[in-house]
């Protein structure tokens, strides 16, 4: 797919999008400006420096999806489309405030459900394949178990955060009619990520002259999902009346190990650095669980959309690369930067 048209949102109509100066939502708010909508990002965090939007299409307001009057003054009768993707997320945020991570996911999604019912708007929420936890029986179909470790492990608060805000969404849709669509992205990478994650930690080390980490042996497989792919089955989705009131995964099929990755990168980079390996048992301790495999079925957004995920890993790879070396206030950040509540993905 190269190009998706948006009929139900009209030019010029309004689309807000929480959460859309992170990762995700700065590519989705430049894919929704270049096709003409006019566009609200409600965001605690800065724009990215390198955001390129048409000037007078995007109106920044910075504030907490938490705030429910806020909320409801932002998604208003003209509005025609709610993408909510405010969260915190990332492996480094479960284990340091899971408390904030299911505060935004619960009591921010509720926010956001109450004033697109209001508005008569269309909703699509962001949700990760984190929901299927440990589950062993790959790949996963939406309608797969989910398998938690216990509520000890602050690992699985984002997991079950993310549950509960899609719980929320469809006994939202079944009460109210509220029109939504839950989707569930599989490990997307690519430029502008924060480098807290295995591509892009991996190409921020290797820039900076540092050695990638590889977690334990590296075997855990993963299927890495680019930052295109992600963007063009969204705007699918909010494209199609059809896909309301179901729950999508939005994943590239192909399982790669940790340790195909880091190479793969390293290769992108032209570096044979050998990685340091991390003990996480000895790093996180019972607080953190790694998850073997992580495989999704998409059958379903393809027989409704046609939609599959193209990009190969290696040329996203290499794309992702080449953003990062043009991009000097990226790899001088630190990992831990950009962790305004509600902005990390």
């Amino acid at each position: 797919m190269t190009e998706t048209p948006i009929p139900l949102v009209r030019r010029g109509e309004h689309v807000l999008v929480t959460g859309g100066h992170g990762f995700i939502g700065s590519h989705l708010v430049e894919a929704l400006a270049a096709a003409g909508r006019r566009i609200t990002v409600l965001d605690p965090a800065d724009p990215p420096p390198d955001l390129a939007v048409p000037a007078g299409t995007v109106r920044h307001v910075r504030g907490d999806v938490r705030d429910a009057e806020l909320v409801r003054r932002e998604i208003t009768a003209d509005t025609a489309l709610i993408i909510h993707l405010s969260s915190l997320v990332g492996v480094d945020q479960y284990l340091y405030d899971p408390l904030d991570v299911i505060d935004i996911a619960v009591t921010g999604t509720r926010a956001v459900l109450d004033a697109t019912r209001d508005a008569g708007a269309k909703l699509v929420l962001a949700s990760t394949s984190e929901v299927y936890g440990r589950n062993p029986d790959t790949p996963w179909s939406e309608d797969s178990d989910r398998v938690l470790g216990p509520t000890t492990a602050d690992r699985w608060s984002y997991s079950t955060s993310k549950a509960a805000a899609e719980h929320m969404t469809f006994a939202h849709a079944r009460r109210y009619g509220t029109r939504a669509t839950v989707l569930r992205y599989f490990n997307v990478y690519g430029p502008r990520q924060r480098p807290a994650y295995v591509v892009s930690n991996t190409v921020h080390r290797l820039l900076r002259g540092e050695p990638p980490l590889l977690y334990d042996r590296g075997d855990q497989t993963r299927c890495f999902t680019y930052i295109r792919d992600a963007v063009e089955a969204t705007l699918a989705v909010a494209a199609s009346s059809e896909t309301e009131g179901l729950v999508l995964n939005v994943g590239n099929e192909r399982e790669s190990t940790i340790a195909e990755i880091v190479r793969a990168v390293g290769a992108a980079v032209g570096s044979s650095v050998e990685p340091i390996r991390l003990d996480t048992d000895s790093a996180f301790g019972k607080v953190y669980e790694d998850i073997p495999r992580r495989v999704p079925d998409t059958s379903r957004i393809a027989g409704l959309l046609g939609w599959r995920a193209t990009t190969p890993v290696e040329q996203g790879l290499v794309e992702t690369v080449a953003w990062a070396r043009a991009n000097d206030w990226w790899t001088g950040q630190s990992a831990g930067e950009r962790n305004e509540r509600g902005a990390a993905r």
